[in-house]
């Protein structure tokens, strides 16, 4: 029987080879996120401290909300003292003073109306409700949509602001849950 060669196999890579290592590569490529050069850092604020400075700024609104609130509805007080405080702290956590909301300027105004305060908008005297039970609620519905706002950043921030906004989001869950706890 005579001996054969085995057919002769290419050294080195194959074409195939090559051509996914090379579609690898353009995924790759494709998919990472550019570095940052120090030139734009040193004059424009990077999105995670224009995150953190807007954190810092809705932690205050909602800490001078509180103020407002504690201010109009004096027997609340023993309730909302210690959730403002946490939300002061809150602001400190994102580099805010944290003193937003310390001295309400002037006295807040009551309003019968539940739609002048459903929104939870940041102002310098904050509309509460004539009503306690109103004033809990639109207290809630400003730690759930402040909760919501933190929630949807997650996925824009890095790693460290991402962990902080997802502790002080699930806060401001619970904070909302025991503002509507004792209405029931």
């Amino acid at each position: 029987m005579p001996f054969t060669l085995p057919p002769r196999t290419p050294s080195g890579p194959r074409r195939r080879s090559l051509l996914a290592s090379a579609a690898g590569a353009f995924v790759l490529v494709g998919c990472s996120a550019p570095e940052p050069s120090t030139d734009t850092a040193v004059h424009s604020p990077s999105a995670a401290d224009r995150a953190r400075a807007r954190a810092a700024r809705d932690s205050e609104s909602l800490a001078a909300r509180y103020a407002a609130v504690i201010t109009a509805h004096p027997p609340l007080a023993a309730r909302l003292k210690p959730l403002r405080a946490e939300v002061v702290r809150h602001a400190q956590a994102f580099g805010g003073s944290g003193t937003a909301g310390s001295r309400p300027s002037g006295s807040p105004s009551a309003s019968g109306s539940p739609s002048a305060s459903a929104s939870a908008r940041p102002s310098s005297s904050p509309t509460v409700p004539a009503q306690e039970k109103d004033a809990l609620a639109d207290l809630a519905a400003a730690e759930r949509t402040l909760a919501d706002q933190r929630t949807k950043a997650l996925l824009t921030v890095p790693g460290e602001l991402a962990r902080l906004l997802a502790s002080v989001a699930a806060a401001g869950a619970a904070h909302a849950f025991l503002l509507t706890e004792g209405a029931k």
